[in-house]
This record gives structure tokens, C-alpha cells and sequence, in this order.
């Protein structure tokens, strides 16, 4: 099948190997002229664990092109993975989602298109983005628009396993309130599903049963389930935090603690591990979208709320650890091993590591850091 990817970032390019391996042909649009060359010179903008290896292999079903037209020429589907990031308020912004929905309207042609949207946005979303690609094209094109429809994909690829979990999914998820582009994308998406796929020499498939789950559900819901899970996730590592402090009052071992919690079938162990708090692109964006949504119906996420103050509260807790141990900060030499917001990535958005330097140096501390892949985008 004949795809377009709307977005050359982390998302983006994951999305477009993966289903470029498992046989589709696939055409990424990317605004950015610098990084339309970067990618069909075989490179990449950023640090992903076997991203340019998968794409030299899938080289001849891959485009990279800056022109929506030459993407959208026979494609079924336009998945939409731009950026949206935070704004001061909490919200998301939504600038570039507006920009790809309406360049997508621009150029729909007579095929039925479904425009699958990645990027996370705010709940009810869906509507918004198929008022813009109808007005678009009508204001280009008159008042008669081709056959398309919106669905959400959320994705839930942690980097530095990206492709990992786009080609191994613990579930798909698709919502849409049309139940052709349902069978568009449960068509697209089957050898995932089904993993009927070869695997890639450098990312053997874990041992797990086929098919993956296929949740198919409506748009809102859909796009509720990506915030509803980074939020239950932002949920889990604050609690851990708090454990971890109390054991550190009473004498307990925080580390036995949270692994007997953990073996519970019910509970797991995944996310359950004491820090400096997240950080990143996703748990502290999303957390502050979805209490920004609730706010609008009226509602108050205690708990959201209290796992993010407890995350805010973890990093100046290890500045005060300090103190007790150094008693004065001026003039001291402090190492921060690691930059990242997580290993195997270069990802310095929202790190932990880079709002500890900043403290430090505010009280006077010499600050030496080191990351073995993203010492040269710190700099």
C-alpha cells in the first residue's frame, strides 16, 4: 500500500521504516529543506538505535520530499507525526498540526484518503483537523471535497526503542468514526498485527504470542487512551519516588520494597523504579494537556496533579541530598553522568540532568557533564 508520513522527527521516521519493512511504500514529507537532503543522503538528524540501518535497508521504498503533492499521488494514508509541543499554559501547541492538516486538504485528490493523525493533540482533536482539511481544500478547490476521513494512531514508542516498538507493539490502537478507514488501516497495519513480517538482523522479535491486540474503538476515545497511559505512567514513577523516600526515613531497602510491590501479576514492574523524575517529550507534556482538557470540563486529575508536584519536587530533592552531605555547594565540583532525559537517546528535552546543572550552578557549584551520545548536542 502507498503511504504518507507527514514529519521527519522521531515519530515520523520510525513510522516510516517500519512500515517500509513490512512492505508498504512509503513517501515522508518534511518541511525542513536541510533535513529533506540530510535523509536522502541515508543520514539522520538525530540519534535512534538501528534507525539509519533500517532505512538503508528499505531504501528503495522510501521518499523523502518537501512537496505534499508528490506524497499524497496514490496514497491511502497520511499519517501525521509533526510536533506539538508545550505552551506556557500547559496546552499543547498546535501550529504545525494546523500547518500539515491544511496542506494535506490543499492537495487531496479524487482517491479516498484517511488521514491517521500520531501526533499527540488535544482530546477531540479529530474534528478539528477534518473542519481544516475540508476548509483547505474547498478554499483551494471548490465546495465539493473528495471522499477522506480522520482516525487517531497513537503511538507509544519510548525512545531508544523505537523501532522496537513500532515493528513489536504491545497493542495497536486505531479510533475513527468511519468504519471504511478501519479496514484501511486494519489492512495496513496486519502484518504487525499478525507479525507475519521478517525481522530485521538487528531487531530480533521477542517471544511473545501472536497476533498483537487490535483495539479499534471512536476518535475521541482513541485519543484519550494515549494521554490516559502517559498519565498512569507519570503516575507509577512518582509513586516510586515517594516509596523511595519514606523507605529512606524508616531504614528500609527501597530497591526490596518496589520489587515485592512489582511481582504482584496486578501491579508489574515496569516504571516502578526511584529517580530524578521523568522528563522528556511526553509524560510532562501530556500530563499538563490532559489537566488542561479536564480544567475546560470542569474537573480536577488530583492524582495527575499530585504526580507531577511530586516530580517537580524530586530534582530539588537531590540538590538538598547534597547539601546534607557537602554542606556547601560554592566552589564544589559536581559530575553529571548522563544528559539525556533517558539513555540511548539525545533527546535533551525537559532533561532531569540539565535542570540539576542549572540548580547547581545557581548555588555556586562547577558542573562537569558527560552522555556517550548526547555530549554534542549539550554543548
Amino acid at each position: 500500500m502507498k503511504v504518507a508520513v507527514v514529519g521527519a522527527g522521531n515519530v515520523g521516521l520510525a513510522t516510516t521504516a517500519a512500515l517500509a519493512w513490512v512492505g508498504h511504500e512509503v513517501t515522508c514529507v518534511e518541511a525542513d529543506p536541510r533535513r529533506v537532503e540530510l535523509l536522502n543522503s541515508g543520514a539522520v538528524p538525530f540519534h535512534e538505535p538501528h534507525l539509519p540501518e533500517l532505512l538503508s535497508l528499505v531504501r528503495d521504498r522510501v521518499r523523502f520530499t518537501p512537496s505534499y503533492e508528490e506524497a499524497l499521488a496514490g496514497s491511502r494514508v497520511a499519517f501525521v507525526c509533526v510536533g506539538t509541543p508545550q505552551l506556557p499554559d500547559g496546552s499543547p501547541d498546535l501550529s504545525q498540526l494546523r500547518a500539515a492538516a491544511c496542506s494535506l486538504g490543499e492537495h487531496l485528490n479524487s482517491e479516498p484518503l484517511v488521514v491517521a493523525t500520531k501526533s499527540t493533540a488535544p482530546i477531540g482533536n479529530g474534528s478539528w483537523v477534518a473542519m481544516l482539511v475540508r476548509d483547505a481544500y474547498r478554499r483551494r478547490n471548490g465546495p465539493f471535497t473528495p471522499p477522506f476521513a480522520v482516525a487517531s494512531t497513537p503511538e507509544f514508542l519510548r525512545e531508544g526503542s523505537a523501532l522496537h516498538d513500532a515493528l513489536y507493539p504491545d497493542r495497536v490502537v486505531v479510533g475513527t468514526d468511519e468504519p471504511w478507514a478501519l479496514e484501511v488501516l486494519r489492512e495496513l497495519l496486519d502484518p504487525i498485527v499478525n507479525q507475519t513480517f521478517e525481522t530485521p538482523p538487528f531487531l530480533p522479535r521477542p517471544p511473545r504470542a501472536a497476533p498483537v491486540p487490535f483495539v479499534a474503538t471512536d476518535l475521541v476515545s482513541a485519543e484519550l487512551v494515549k494521554y490516559a497511559a502517559n498519565a498512569f505512567l507519570a503516575v507509577r514513577v512518582s509513586f516510586a519516588n515517594e516509596v523511595a523516600e519514606l523507605a529512606e526515613r524508616v531504614g528500609a531497602d527501597v530497591g526490596a520494597v518496589l520489587r515485592g510491590i512489582g511481582l504482584d501479576r496486578r501491579v508489574g514492574l515496569h516504571y516502578l523504579e526511584p529517580g530524578v523524575g521523568w522528563g522528556g517529550s511526553c509524560l510532562g507534556k501530556d500530563t499538563a494537556a490532559l489537566l488542561s482538557t479536564a480544567r475546560e470540563y470542569g474537573l480536577d486529575l488530583l492524582l495527575v496533579e499530585a504526580a507531577r508536584a511530586v516530580n517537580d519536587r524530586q530534582r530539588e530533592r537531590v540538590v538538598r541530598k547534597l547539601l546534607e552531605e557537602l554542606r556547601v555547594l560554592k566552589g564544589k565540583v559536581v559530575g553529571l553522568m548522563g544528559l539525556a532525559f533517558k539513555p540511548h537517546t539525545d533527546d535533551l528535552r525537559d532533561s532531569p540532568s540539565l535542570d540539576l546543572a542549572r540548580r547547581l550552578v545557581q548555588r555556586g557549584a562547577f558542573v562537569r557533564g558527560h552522555d556517550p551520545v548526547a555530549l554534542p548536542r549539550a554543548r
